[in-house]
């Protein structure tokens, strides 16, 4: 009976790391989303997105921290790995995370526009593909939401 609130305090602990993340992407006036992939209850790599500031329309948070953990484990296979971010990934992301053999992906908020982990398609769950992703969303969504709208809302009043 205890272990889901376990599993929800385990998540919410990482979830507030990628928020740290996510800040961080807001202070670059990059839209906020930031991750952290945790193997055995350590963060292994972080990442918020960039892809403004890197001219790179793949420096999503996501794809970042995968860089970075394939980097410091030596293999693009990160197996028992689990991945939290604020926003559902996007279907480049959720494909890499496929790719990558991510066990799972936490995240905050929906994304209803371009979610690949259910809100619009689900590819880190396709049983057509060679692997698939166990999905938690929720974790912390008003948080993650509210950044989210903050940072379009003064786009949309500043014009920017």
């Amino acid at each position: 009976m205890s272990k889901p609130l376990l599993n929800q305090k385990f998540h919410k602990k990482y979830m507030l790391e990628a928020l740290k993340e996510a800040r961080k992407a807001y202070k670059k006036d990059e839209v906020p989303v930031g991750a952290v992939l945790v193997k055995n209850g350590t963060i292994i790599a972080r990442g918020h997105n960039q892809p403004i500031s890197k001219l790179d329309p793949t420096a999503h948070a996501e794809i970042l921290a995968l860089r970075k953990a394939s980097k410091t484990l030596k293999n693009y296979r990160l197996y028992g790995i689990t991945l939290y971010v604020t926003l559902e990934p996007c279907p480049m992301c959720a494909g890499a995370l496929v790719h990558a053999r991510i066990k799972e992906i936490v995240y905050g908020c929906p994304d209803v526009k371009s979610g690949a982990c259910g809100s619009v398609t689900n590819i880190a769950s396709n049983k057509k593909l060679n692997h698939r992703i166990k999905i938690t969303s929720g974790i912390l969504e008003k948080e993650c939401r509210s950044l989210i709208q903050k940072f379009f809302k003064l786009k949309r009043t500043d014009g920017g």
